[in-house]
Parts: C-alpha cells; sequence; structure tokens
C-alpha cells in the first residue's frame, strides 16, 4: 500500500431505469480510473431510484442477490477492467421476506471481498425504510484491499457514533459512506458529522449524497458530497448542490498515523469504563 491513494466518488441524478443508471455509473468509473484514481464509490442503493419516498411493496422489484446479482457481478467485471476498488450499494435480497440495504466491496481485481448491511433503519417521512428493510447483521467489517483498508457506513447509521468507533477499531484507512438525504430534514449536519466522525475515529472519510428530484416524493437531494480528512478537513473542494459530479482526490493516508500519534485518542480511550453505554 502506498501513502497516497486517488480515490473517487460518485454523485448522480437518476436516469429513470437500472440500466441506463449502471451504464453512467460505469462510465465515470471508466473517467476516474483515467484519472488514476484505484478506488471509487457509488451512492447509497445506486443502481435504483430512492424508492423508500413511499411504501409500496412494487418496489421490491429493484432488490437482487449479492454477490450473485446481476449488478454486482457486472461491478466485479468493471473492478477486473479499470484495476479499482469499487464500492456498490445496492437493495439486496436475502431470500424472500429478508431485505437488506448493503454495500458489496470488490477489489481491484475484480474479487467479491464481502458486504456491509446498514445497521439504523429510519422510519420517518420520506425516508420509509423499515418497510424494505432489515437491519445489517454483518457487524462493521472492514476490508482489506488493494489500496488498504476500506470500510462502509450508509447514510442514517452516520448520526450514530458507535459504528464509526467500531471501523476504527477494526483498521479502517477510509470509510464509504453512501446516502440519500434531502435539504428539509438534516442538510445542517451534513458537513458536521462525517468530519467529526473523521476527527475522532482518525481516518478518510468519503460522503456521498444523491443530487436532484426523483418522481417517488419531494425529498430534494442537494449532494455536496465529499472527501474528509483525518484532521476533519476537506480534501479538495465538496462537490455541487445541483449538478451530478464524479470527484477524484489524492488522500495521503499517511497522514493517518500522524494524526493518532500527535492526537493519541485510540491511546486515551477507556473501554474499561464504557460497559454502561450499552445497556438497554
Amino acid at each position: 500500500m502506498t501513502d497516497v491513494v486517488r480515490a473517487a466518488l460518485v454523485q448522480a441524478t437518476w436516469t429513470g431505469d437500472t440500466e441506463s443508471m449502471i451504464a453512467k455509473h460505469e462510465q465515470h468509473a471508466r473517467e476516474a480510473a483515467r484519472q488514476g484514481a484505484r478506488v471509487i464509490g457509488f451512492q447509497e442503493v445506486f443502481n435504483a431510484p430512492y424508492f423508500c419516498q413511499v411504501q409500496d411493496a412494487e418496489h421490491y422489484k429493484w432488490a437482487e442477490s449479492v454477490p450473485d446479482g446481476p449488478t454486482v457481478q457486472r461491478m466485479q467485471e468493471l473492478a477486473r477492467e479499470t484495476g479499482m476498488v469499487i464500492v456498490v450499494p445496492v437493495f439486496e435480497k436475502e431470500q424472500s421476506g429478508f431485505y437488506f440495504n448493503t454495500a458489496a466491496v470488490i477489489d481491484a481485481d475484480g474479487t467479491f471481498l464481502g458486504k456491509y448491511r446498514k445497521h439504523h433503519i429510519p422510519q420517518v417521512k420520506g425516508f420509509w425504510e423499515k418497510f424494505y428493510f432489515k437491519p445489517g447483521n454483518l457487524g462493521w467489517p472492514v476490508f482489506d484491499t488493494a489500496v488498504g483498508k476500506v470500510g462502509v457506513y450508509i447514510c442514517y447509521d452516520r448520526h450514530f457514533p458507535e459504528g464509526w468507533r467500531a471501523l476504527g477499531l477494526a483498521g479502517a484507512h477510509l470509510v464509504y459512506n453512501p446516502s440519500a438525504t434531502h435539504r428539509g430534514l438534516s442538510s445542517y449536519l451534513w458537513q458536521l458529522e462525517q468530519p467529526a466522525a473523521a476527527v475522532a475515529n482518525e481516518y478518510f472519510v468519503a460522503a456521498i449524497n444523491r443530487v436532484g428530484q426523483e418522481e417517488y416524493g419531494d425529498n430534494d437531494f442537494y449532494g455536496t458530497s465529499y472527501f474528509v480528512d483525518p484532521r476533519g478537513q476537506f480534501v479538495g473542494d465538496v462537490a455541487s448542490d445541483k449538478e451530478e459530479e464524479l470527484l477524484v482526490r489524492d488522500l495521503d493516508f499517511g497522514m493517518i498515523d500522524e494524526v493518532r500519534e500527535q492526537w493519541a485518542f485510540y491511546r486515551d480511550r477507556r473501554p474499561d469504563a464504557y460497559d454502561g453505554l450499552v445497556q438497554p
């Protein structure tokens, strides 16, 4: 692993169908690879609309198996073609009645490394996710990839510090947070929570948000995706709040050791004193 890793993310508008949505992301990935990116991540349920604005059983049609479904297999081929690590968020059907909000992690040679299932499932207006998803049951895995240790935390998860910390304790260098969040709910938190998590846990975070409005509701997804470093500083500019965008940024993973030695948060943790935090 080299210290400087060129990383990418995509914030995208919904095209109206899965095939064109996947094709668009393939184009972005190939462009990122042309720019030298070695890892890329997509937004929450990237190959579908954000159907959780409504509660309707017709939307189970977007679900597929992971890793044996067509989207993840196609992304494995893309990883082999581009030589990039790819974080692929999809609606997962494990079996009838067992559905999860999931992200597959694929290594640069196309190997399926595993998946993360979203733990915290919202059920509020415009985000009726409990209608569709079971809570994640695979813990907080960190994947050994060609670019280093990569973790995933999905959208609403970001409000809960425990998973961020679990990823840090497992050695994450970079955590992708694919999301779908709109202006009227908690937009002022968007540029607060992930930088704070990056500081508290001393790793890089890629915060990805959808952009635009879609046909299933009034949510106005405001983009402004970004990379943030372990000091809580944006790496380059934040993406547009209105337009689709590919971000490609150089992340200096050497900063992780530097910050951990300077701030020593992990040294000064007190897990012996935290038992009460997990009592119901």
